[in-house]
């Protein structure tokens, strides 16, 4: 079983908390069928996987707690909590009175009694009607983050979060955050990758003892919206074959050494297990230059989801 670094993160009040550098995803699309879902998570218990990233809108958080739940009657794990769970506000509920109920309607989908991690997932607030995109512009408003944010910390007030965080927050945002929060984010999740380096929004945040968690970190390859910039580059394969590795472990060790966590997704057994053995080998000074003048394009826009709205586009501009 794969033994995976932790980093410690600064951003949690009184509390130390230190989260395992890799997480597994369970975002699918199309989503697969819980007993897939299930039986992918036990197997990455089993290699070694001990954080798992979720979210309300996934609808993978019911899974994930079935999965849990049966980890422990195998004794794969002797306790949950050996387990770091990260989970997601989501935008429809991204109002100061709708997030106590939806990290409650998490914890009860989840089996579990805390969250590690309770994310905001979006930068907007969605009407609540919200049920096809692109959406209409009048569903798609400002998030209130100052009041959002006070009932973020209500919820690791109160236990039932140890941690809180934002994803896909710019630079202006957070600055307007830190402006008034008790209690600072933990982590910001963010699009990064080879191609899509964000150094500026990465740099910011660890000036301000933010950590920064990559998703989408090999470029959504083998989805929908991905695609093979990455994987299919001719200057990380090469470093790939020098190295004896493959190229979604290059990228992934590349992740790493910048300081950054990752969230990656397999549902493939043999990938799984590649994707946590990134930590014997180091990239050299060499490599690290040739990966620096990798073409950059962000693979996923607000504005290709949610439409060319000003306040999407504003947010993708900083992104």
């Amino acid at each position: 079983m794969a033994k995976v670094p932790s980093v410690t993160l600064s951003s949690c009040g009184d509390d130390i908390q230190t989260m395992p550098v890799i997480g597994m995803g369970t975002s699918s699309y199309p989503r697969a069928d819980p007993e897939t879902a299930k039986a992918a998570i036990l197997e990455a218990i089993r290699a070694g996987y001990r954080h798992f990233d979720t979210a309300a809108a996934y609808g993978s958080e019911k899974d994930l707690g079935e999965a849990i739940a049966e980890a422990l009657r195998l004794q794969l794990i002797k306790s949950r909590d050996e387990l770091f769970i990260t989970t997601k506000l989501w935008a429809s509920f991204a109002e100061k009175d709708l997030v106590l109920p939806s990290i409650k309607a998490s914890l009860s989908n989840l089996q579990v009694e805390y969250i590690d991690m309770y994310i905001i997932h979006w930068p907007f607030k969605l009407g609540k009607e919200v049920r096809t995109m692109p959406v209409e512009r009048d569903l798609v408003q400002p998030l209130d983050i100052k009041s959002v944010w006070e009932a973020m910390e209500e919820c690791k007030k109160l236990g039932l979060a140890r941690g809180i965080g934002v994803s896909n927050f710019t630079s202006s945002m957070l600055e307007e955050l830190l402006s008034f929060a008790e209690i600072p984010p933990a982590v910001n999740q963010l699009e990064m990758n080879p191609a899509w380096q964000l150094r500026k929004l990465r740099d910011f945040c660890k000036a301000k003892g933010i950590h920064v968690t990559a998703y989408s970190p090999l470029g959504a390859a083998r989805t929908k919206w991905g695609d093979d910039r990455i994987l299919g580059s001719d200057i990380i394969e090469e470093i790939a074959q020098a190295k004896g590795k493959s190229t979604a472990q290059i990228s992934l060790r590349w992740v790493y050494e910048q300081g950054v966590s990752i969230v990656t997704k397999s549902y493939n057994k043999e990938r799984m297990r590649q994707n946590l053995d990134i930590f014997d080998f180091c990239l050299t000074e060499e490599e690290l230059e040739k990966m620096s003048h990798l073409p950059q394009r962000k693979g996923v826009t607000f504005a290709s989801i949610l439409g060319p709205h000003d306040i999407v586009l504003e947010v993708d501009e900083e992104l």
